[in-house]
């Protein structure tokens, strides 16, 4: 069931991101707790899911597999709750794919730190998308590599060995072309790299602010592929993992965002007006605004919101929302089709 009060009308689309708690420590594992039931974590995900009734849902932290077993093992079981999914993408993620560099300096080459991005198992954590309409032309930046970024930090906090190997995403870079009544919409979803857990030099801090800039750069025309972003229609998605004011992390990615005249921020809200997205230990880091939907500019928004409840009365209580996962759902209401 829908949650009460959250449903779009029939001339809009919503569109929302969620940092799931959906990963295991080995492959097969969020398969095996999906399909056999009774895992509790599993079935708060999907209740949290069911209750946005998104039209195009985003999902970061959710473990890939080849055959995409466990995602659609994920959609039948929210369809049972009773919202279809019949469109849905997973590509390799970065995570726990290994470079063989030991890129944390430890003396030691083929340990999570030393992946792609963080992971014990190349898949772990990755990002997909579950959506009502077609899912059309893909574009992953995912293999792109940091130091191919113009502008980027990385000749200045890398080891030299892995210059010419580490990626710039550490988990997943894409552009994805929802086909609707209308015309397309483009998400452009991302989950950035925690700007923390480094040293001095602050490298993850850096790669967290240049996985942000490259889609500002993008939206300024410039590709990897030299082919230039010619959509009007679109949106930035994901855990972008930096708070406008508080916590860890270098603002000038964020800020490369927010301030874009291709975008707007509507600034998506909790019940009770706060607007993080993330529950963590107070007072450090405390709850932050780590999760983002940033609109076309020329796109109409008429409703968004955090999914927090704060209580147990309702479709979805407040416990069910924390037991799914540390973030929260974050979903806006887009007028459709645009003008």
């Amino acid at each position: 069931m829908v949650l009460a009060g959250l449903p779009a009308g029939a001339d809009a689309l919503r569109i929302a991101s969620f940092h799931t708690q959906l990963t295991r420590e080995g492959p097969g594992l969020l398969l095996r707790d999906i399909l056999r039931g009774g895992d509790g974590q599993v079935a708060a995900s999907v209740a949290v899911i069911a209750a946005a009734g998104a039209d195009v849902l985003v999902l970061q932290e959710v473990d890939f597999d080849a055959d995409g077993l466990a995602l659609a093992a994920l959609a039948d079981a929210v369809e049972a709750a009773g919202l279809s999914y019949p469109y849905r993408l997973a590509l390799r993620p970065n995570t726990g794919r290994p470079t063989g560099v030991d890129i944390d300096g430890d003396g030691r080459s083929w340990r999570a730190r030393d992946a792609q991005g963080y992971g014990h198992f190349n898949g772990q954590g990755g990002m997909a998308v579950l959506s009502r309409h077609p899912i059309g032309a893909v574009r992953d930046f995912s293999d792109l590599l940091w130091a191919d970024l113009p502008g980027s930090a990385a000749q200045a906090v890398l080891p030299q060995a892995a210059l010419p190997v580490l990626r710039l995403a550490s988990v997943a870079a894409w552009d994805v072309a929802v086909e609707l009544p209308g015309g397309p919409l483009h998400l452009l979803a991302l989950h950035a790299t925690p700007p923390v857990f480094d040293g001095p030099e602050d490298r993850n801090g850096w790669r967290n602010a240049d996985e942000l800039r490259f889609w500002a750069l993008y939206l300024d025309g410039w590709s990897p592929g030299g082919l230039p972003f010619a959509a009007r229609d679109f949106a930035v998605i994901g855990t972008l993992n930096v708070d406008p004011s508080r916590g860890e992390g270098r603002r000038e990615g964020l800020g490369a965002l927010l301030d874009h005249p291709r975008l707007q921020d509507v600034v998506p809200r909790r019940p009770g007006g706060g607007m993080e997205t993330a529950d963590w230990p107070d007072p450090v880091p405390g709850d932050l605004r780590v999760d983002y939907i940033l609109p076309a500019a020329r796109l109409t928004v008429t409703g968004a919101g955090v999914l927090w409840p704060e209580g147990e009365e309702g479709a979805l209580p407040a416990s069910v929302a924390a037991m799914a996962s540390d973030h929260r759902l974050v979903w806006i209401d887009l007028a459709w089709p645009p003008e």
